[in-house]
């Protein structure tokens, strides 16, 4: 460590992941810890949007920050878990997990208009694999396209067309008033003027009226746990999809904070980790683990704690999402990771195997005909 006391944090430097690990670092204060975070740039960051798929998120976003760790640099790092790799280094531990946040996924359309009420061919966006193949199996009339960025980023994609527009309309509306001046019979469309209008956009609007548009979406998927965390809830119009249906990403909505198995780590597990959330998400990663299907499969694992069980969804998809492998299963507490590795192995041979080779075979095509290009 730094010095005696203080926890030295590690974190990437997006919003969202500031967020997070402000959140962890309020968490080990409450419990007397000292904390310092320290910003990271990961491989991630300093790569094109469009190479991210490629390289992996756990590959582009993880590794630096378990790097600084392994290193001494800082003493712990805070995760997505969802984005983290079922393989860490043998050094790491992952020494706390906080009470999970919302773990399901969101539709986000710029008036509320719910998944079935989407035209057909709509125009759906997300680079997930799984949320992909989850919407072609529910909609197989819809159109999904790739969508990148962050957070906030992908938010402003989706309203840039309508905000333009409107701003649009509303400009050439003013100037047809001021052309109408003296005309009692002239009724401007508008209760307020394109001024007052803009005033009262928020600052994402804003944001999203300055962006240049490539893709219109009708709609976005995106993790509800992270527009929890960017504050970003309570501003969008959306409906939350059923885990049923859409089954999370293994360890969605968790935080997972990583760091040596030594004293800080023993610090962080007794003020930071939560049993219940511990458990499900083990299942879950266990899952994924054993099935290997990692960033290139469309996979979905979700496990909630039930008594002395724990109840797991899986689902596992053709990337264009019109065969999928879906079963659940009660599992025992006590015995839940030895029991998820033995629901896993029965979920291969029921086919799940098959899918993900050919989910990678075909990525492997993919990766050739871009090289290629």
């Amino acid at each position: 460590m730094s010095n005696r006391d203080t926890i030295r944090l590690a974190t990437r430097s997006s919003d969202l992941a500031r967020r997070q690990a402000a959140t962890v670092k309020e968490a080990l204060e409450s419990r007397r810890q000292d904390v310092e975070l320290v910003e990271v740039e990961t491989t991630g960051d300093r790569i094109r949007d469009e190479l991210i798929h490629r390289l992996g998120k756990t590959g582009a976003f993880v590794r630096s920050l378990d790097e600084k760790v392994i290193d001494g640099e800082v003493d712990a790092a805070v995760h997505s878990m969802k984005d983290m790799p079922t393989d860490q280094p043998e050094e790491l531990i992952v020494s706390g997990i906080p009470e999970r946040g919302p773990p399901g996924d969101v539709l986000v359309t710029p008036d509320g208009t719910s998944l079935d009420d989407l035209p057909e061919g709509a125009t759906v966006g997300t680079s997930s694999l799984r949320r992909q193949a989850q919407l072609l199996d529910a909609r197989p009339d819809l159109t999904v396209e790739p969508l990148r960025g962050n957070v906030d980023t992908r938010v402003e994609k989706l309203l840039a067309p309508g905000l333009q527009a409107e701003h649009e309309a509303r400009t050439e509306a003013e100037k047809e008033r001021k052309g109408n001046a003296g005309n009692d019979e002239y009724e401007h469309p508008y209760d307020r003027d394109v001024e007052e209008w803009f005033s009262d956009l928020a600052e994402i609007e804003r944001r999203a009226m300055e962006r240049e548009v490539e893709t219109e979406y009708d709609a976005i998927v995106l993790a509800e746990a992270g527009l929890e965390r960017s504050g970003l809830l309570h501003r969008i119009e959306y409906e939350r999809l059923p885990t049923t249906d859409f089954v999370p990403s293994p360890g969605q909505g968790a935080l997972a904070v990583t760091s040596l198995d030594d004293a800080v780590g023993e610090r962080i597990h007794t003020a930071l980790d939560n049993p219940r959330t511990r458990v499900e998400t083990t299942v879950e990663r266990t899952i994924l683990a054993e099935l290997g299907g990692g960033c290139v499969a469309p996979i979905g694992v979700y496990a909630v704690v039930q008594g002395e069980h724990v109840n797991a969804v899986v689902r596992v998809y053709s990337r264009d999402g019109g065969e999928t492998v879906a079963t659940s299963r009660d599992l025992s507490v006590e015995r839940h990771v030895r029991d998820a590795r033995a629901f896993a192995q029965d979920l291969a041979e029921q086919g799940a195997a098959e899918l993900i080779e050919e989910a990678k075979r075909e990525e492997g095509e993919g990766e050739a005909k871009r090289g290629e290009e």
